[in-house]
This record gives C-alpha cells, sequence and structure tokens, in this order.
C-alpha cells in the first residue's frame, strides 16, 4: 500500500472530536487518494438509519441508504461521510431530493469511475418511497452486487 504524500491534505475529522454540521451544505466531505488507484472495485456504505425531516411537517422520515461507487483517482473519508449524512437529521426535503441530491454531491466532488445511490425510504402515510440514482452505467468488469434491501414488508 502506498503511504499519503507529505503536500497532500490529511482528513480534517479523523481522530477528532466533530461536532455534528447544523446542514448538508455547512457538511465538508474530505476525500483522500485511492490507494488502489488504476484498480478496479466497488466500495459500499450502507446507513440503515438514515433520517431527515419532511419538507411539508417535518416529521422525521427514515431511510435505508446504500451507495455503491467505483472510485477513480480519490476516495471518501468514512467519518465526513457519516457526518455529512447525520447533518440530514434537521434538514427538510422530500425523498427523491435528497437521494439524489446525495448521490450527486458525491459524484461532483469525488468523479469516482461510478456511483449509484438506492434510498430505501420507509412508510409515511401507508406508502414506502424507493430512490434510485446512478451516474450511468457501471464500468465493463466490475462487479455490482445487490445492494440487499428487500421490497418493503416492515424491511427487517
Amino acid at each position: 500500500m502506498e503511504s499519503t504524500p507529505e503536500n497532500e491534505p490529511k482528513p480534517q475529522f479523523l481522530g477528532k472530536d466533530t461536532p455534528l454540521p447544523s446542514s448538508p451544505e455547512e457538511a465538508q466531505l474530505d476525500y483522500v487518494p485511492n490507494p488502489r488507484k488504476g484498480s478496479l472495485y466497488l466500495v459500499r456504505f450502507a446507513a440503515p438509519e438514515f433520517t431527515s425531516l419532511c419538507p411539508v411537517t417535518s416529521q422525521p422520515d427514515f431511510a435505508h441508504l446504500v451507495i455503491d461507487y467505483a472510485p477513480g483517482d480519490t476516495i471518501v473519508e468514512s467519518k465526513s461521510l457519516k457526518l455529512f449524512l447525520g447533518s440530514f437529521r434537521n434538514h427538510n426535503g422530500f425523498h427523491e431530493d435528497v437521494t439524489v441530491g446525495i448521490g450527486q454531491r458525491l459524484a461532483e466532488e469525488m468523479q469516482p469511475r461510478w456511483l449509484r445511490i438506492g434510498g430505501y425510504w420507509y412508510p409515511r402515510g401507508g406508502i414506502p418511497i424507493d430512490v434510485f440514482w446512478q451516474t450511468g452505467a457501471p464500468p465493463e468488469g466490475l462487479w455490482v452486487p445487490d445492494q440487499g434491501v428487500q421490497p418493503y414488508r416492515g424491511r427487517g
């Protein structure tokens, strides 16, 4: 594994007591050099207890998010991603806006070879809403496993 050169930025939250950002706009994501640059592989983050707020009622909405990406030159530092996702706890947004917005921000800033996000939202008003977004077709040869979240039946 390659070591990080001295002149590259160090993660700003790793190993520090860091408060939760008050909004997604204030949240800063850290990216570090891909330790396996040039290799085609998939990284998965699952956030089974994600929350945001309904933009109409301000009641909490709950989702199981699954983020898959094939890194390019950088990878997202996981603590900064956790803080970013946690910042949605006080954010009002429709399920579609929240899910796609997370995927688009990661794609724009990190520039992965490929990224997809699945937002599996728990029902409000009796209807679960699942939202999916990706940057395009996955690269040829990339193993893309199923996201593993079952259609709603009490989602266990």
